[in-house]
């Protein structure tokens, strides 16, 4: 056997070893040992909102453990970023947000309050979604064809709504995309845009699937588009961008439990181990389902990946639709 795959036979053995000692001290590890706090960006009653709720009364099952949900809503999701950036790194204070999002935000701030890359670490992820287009039930809009040229037709006279970071982009990606000059209005909640709607103040709006479907299964809404590559297995009834002649307006939103980055593995991976089960089970698949989002499992690592690659994507996506940093 050669020298070089003796030692290649050897650090494998030792990677096999370590990773065997560190999954035993994984098991070992007791978490959670008192409360845990899940932190949400976004306020009550939202379709965050409904999902970390959710996922905070499956994680109260799973490990016997008290599950206080808050709600740190302003700035995009930098409050509750920073919050629990800042948090004692032991695993019971947990950011359940759109990854996707605050890798967005740190494109779209000039001083962001953390580095996520450095500040923040991928515990789990938990889902994938798709921005959604959507009009007022009373529009006579029927199409993105339809609505793009009444849009044209009321030139800087148009409107439409958003809550969060990944609405105000998508809406910028479509405007310019269809040569628009309709105005952004930026909402705090998404209550106050389904009260806009009904009042038939707004012409449309980029609004998470949580909002917009069940808009649409009240009635108050009609979704025109999905931002998915390919119809949403969960809800094949509504076309993507791409059907509609826009191919580009492709955008995954995709959500994670978040700690500090200072956390130990061994409780990253306590943490990545109970969700990924609340994650298996098919309630929960029917409830992600139902909310127009698949589940996404994935280990600590792959997730913090995918972080890291979304900040390099949304540089991007922020320059493409021509949004200035605040």
């Amino acid at each position: 056997m050669s020298l070089t795959r003796r030692c290649l036979v050897g650090a494998i053995g030792a990677t096999a070893l370590a990773f065997g000692a560190w999954s035993a001290i994984a098991q070992d590890v007791q978490f959670p040992i008192r409360d845990v706090h899940l932190i949400t960006g976004f306020p009550p009653g939202s379709g965050s909102d409904v999902l970390v709720r959710y996922l905070g009364k499956e994680l109260a099952e799973a490990t016997g453990a008290t599950v206080v949900v808050e709600n740190k809503t302003g700035a995009a999701g930098n409050i509750g970023a920073e919050y629990v950036a800042r948090s004692k790194p032991d695993g019971h204070t947990i950011y359940v947000h759109a990854a996707s999002s605050i890798a967005a935000n740190m494109h779209l701030f000039k001083k962001p309050p953390i580095d996520v890359a450095k500040d923040l670490q991928i515990a789990a992820t938990i889902n994938q979604q798709a921005f959604m287009l959507i009009v007022p039930a009373a529009s006579p809009h029927k199409t993105v064809a339809e609505l793009v040229e009444a849009m044209k037709a009321k030139g800087d006279g148009g409107n439409y709504a958003f809550s969060n970071t990944t609405g105000r982009v998508m809406g910028r990606l479509f405007t310019d995309a269809a040569d628009l000059k309709t105005a952004a209005v930026a909402y705090q909640t998404d209550l106050e845009i389904v009260n806009d709607m009904k009042s038939g103040q707004i012409d449309f709006a980029m609004m998470n699937p949580v909002f917009s479907l069940a808009q649409a299964r009240s009635g108050a809404a009609r979704i025109l588009a999905v931002s998915t590559p390919e119809r949403l297995k969960s809800a094949p009834d509504y076309p993507t961008f791409g059907e509609a002649g826009m191919p580009n307006l492709v955008m995954l939103s995709w959500f994670a439990a978040i700690v500090p980055s200072a956390t130990p593995k061994p409780v990253v991976d306590k943490i990545n181990g109970h969700f990924n089960a609340i994650l298996a089970k098919p309630e929960t698949v029917k409830f992600l389902n139902d909310n127009g989002g698949d589940p996404f499992i994935s280990t600590p690592e792959e997730g913090q990946a995918l972080l890291l690659q979304q900040i390099d994507d949304w540089k991007g996506y922020v320059e493409a639709a021509g949004i200035e940093p605040q």
